[in-house]
């Protein structure tokens, strides 16, 4: 089968079908069938730790401190990027990390968090776009050098 008609077939999954008339409403709603099953399974291993060790959907019944679950959420990534796969508990650190999304997500449609971020957020796109124009002039500057980039799949010659 050619690219083109796979194309054209999966199109024609995307159209309602005139003979299926669930269709017409089915096709607008959410597309769950779209996030992985990879995805969801580690988002279950990582809940399942949270239920053995704290109980399932404690956060629903207590709530949820946002800064608990950010702080958790940054060290499993930071863990994450400097090379741990795996935190001490066995569940990777990227699915703790989505549970930690997760809670955040649910507790605040819940309205169950107590939202303690800072007052008065920044508003980080001037700070951002500033940045950026700085890293513009920096790559029009060094852009001739080539460093050799130290990276896990990086070849240091």
């Amino acid at each position: 089968m050619t690219l083109t008609r796979e194309r054209e077939l999966m199109n024609d999954r995307i159209e309602s079908k005139d003979t299926n008339p669930k269709d017409a409403i089915g096709i607008t709603k959410l597309p769950l069938h779209l996030v992985s099953p990879i995805v969801k399974a580690y988002q279950a291993i990582a809940h399942f730790l949270g239920n053995v060790k704290y109980g399932a959907w404690n956060w629903r019944g207590g709530g949820a401190r946002a800064s608990v679950y950010v702080s958790a959420l940054a060290r499993h990534i930071d863990r994450y990027w400097e090379g741990e796969w795996y935190d001490s508990d066995g569940t990777p650190h990227l699915a703790n990390a989505q549970a930690c999304i997760n809670i955040l997500i649910e507790s605040h449609h819940l309205k169950n968090i107590l939202d303690d971020r800072p007052i008065n957020g920044i508003d980080l796109n001037p700070v951002y776009a500033e940045m950026e124009a700085i890293m513009v002039k920096i790559k029009a500057k060094y852009g001739h050098l080539t460093p050799n980039q130290h990276t896990r799949d990086s070849v240091v010659q």
